[in-house]
């Protein structure tokens, strides 16, 4: 007689109940995922697609709303609470707002967040928060309006602001904002990140830029340690906050003179895939299990009818024992990411 391992996820459809939920080689469960709707992005910055966009031919449409609405349906069954919509930059696509109502009506979900360049946030915040959406991340590398156009080769930072302020005022019970660290802005622009902290309920993270298949060059140029980050923040009377259930990579920081909170996300620092519990769906409907992994597992076969969700959760739970324990940036391994638009970066 076979032993039952508690670690070992049941066979969806071959017992009562709903499937046990998604736990990995290593005992971490699975509760996140980021789905990215489109590798396309209006913006070229410097570290991500300094040339813009690039349509590559003979590659598959990107997931019909219905197909998303499929796959977070699996997912959600599987012990999923947290959706992150991503891309590329996300509210190109016309039917965003059509995917995220989809997405709302799942049950089992318990929060929609999104990850933007914020464009379109200051006009649409109120429509996107109707449609289910409560938590959003806003990409400013900079508060510097002249460094801003040269990094995202677009002089939008008023109006990206003024998105912030309107996702607040809406009332999205999260608003966050992610600035890339660059040797070229090292030093620069601290006091201007702390006077919109102090005024503004929002986390600023910085994040350690990340070497992919495209930006090896520009990543040895231009890379620098989130740990000066994490001195000055000590340094000055902040605080580090407990992590809470579901969250990100990010460790926060909190300074009672100030309404928002400072976070860091260091990649290369030891331990940080430890407490992994996220996932990634591509927006052509591959499963990646690392965001440095290798080309993921095709999903889309088993998104096109609702009534596969006993096949789509068996493709899912047979790709965990594949996850790694960590990802191999330390060794100049970028696995198959081209760029950080690609698998919702």
């Amino acid at each position: 007689m076979a032993l039952f391992d508690p670690l070992q996820p049941k066979q969806p459809g071959k017992h009562a109940g709903e499937p046990a939920p998604l736990v990995d080689g290593f005992g971490r469960r699975f509760s996140y995922l980021r789905l990215s709707l489109t590798d396309r992005c209006n913006f070229r910055c410097t570290y991500c697609l300094p040339q813009g966009f690039v349509k590559q031919k003979g590659l598959p449409a990107e997931l019909s709303p219905d197909e998303f609405r499929r796959a977070v349906s699996g997912f959600s069954r599987l012990g999923l609470r947290k959706v992150r919509l991503t891309g590329g930059e996300p509210t190109v696509r016309r039917d965003f707002t059509e995917i995220a109502n989809g997405l709302s009506s799942i049950e089992s979900v318990e929060r929609i967040a999104m990850t933007t360049n914020g464009y379109r946030l200051a006009e649409r915040a109120a429509e996107w928060h109707g449609a289910g959406i409560d938590a959003v991340n806003v990409s400013i590398d900079t508060l510097d309006r002249e460094g801003f156009a040269r990094l995202t080769g677009h002089d939008r930072l008023p109006g990206v602001v003024a998105g912030v302020d309107a996702a607040i005022d809406t009332g999205y019970s999260a608003v966050k904002i992610n600035s890339v660290l660059l040797r070229d802005l090292e030093g620069a622009g601290w006091e201007k990140v702390l006077e919109f902290v102090a005024q503004r309920d929002v986390t600023w993270r910085f994040i350690e830029l990340m070497r992919t298949n495209d930006n090896a060059r520009y990543h040895e140029q231009q890379a620098t340690p989130g740990e000066g980050i994490r001195e000055r923040l000590l340094n000055s009377g902040w605080t580090l906050i407990a992590r809470q259930r579901d969250a990100g990579p990010a460790i926060e920081y909190n300074n009672p003179h100030y309404r928002g909170r400072i976070g860091l996300i260091a990649p290369y620092s030891p331990g940080f895939c430890d407490s992994c519990n996220r996932l990634r769906l591509s927006s052509r409907g591959r499963l990646h299990l690392c965001l440095f992994g290798k080309e993921g597992f095709d999903l889309r076969p088993y998104l096109q009818s609702d009534d596969q969700q006993s096949e789509l959760i068996d493709c899912i739970v047979s790709a965990m024992p594949s996850k790694t324990n960590g990802h191999r940036l330390h060794e100049g391994d970028s696995g198959s990411t081209p760029h950080l638009a690609s698998i919702g970066g």
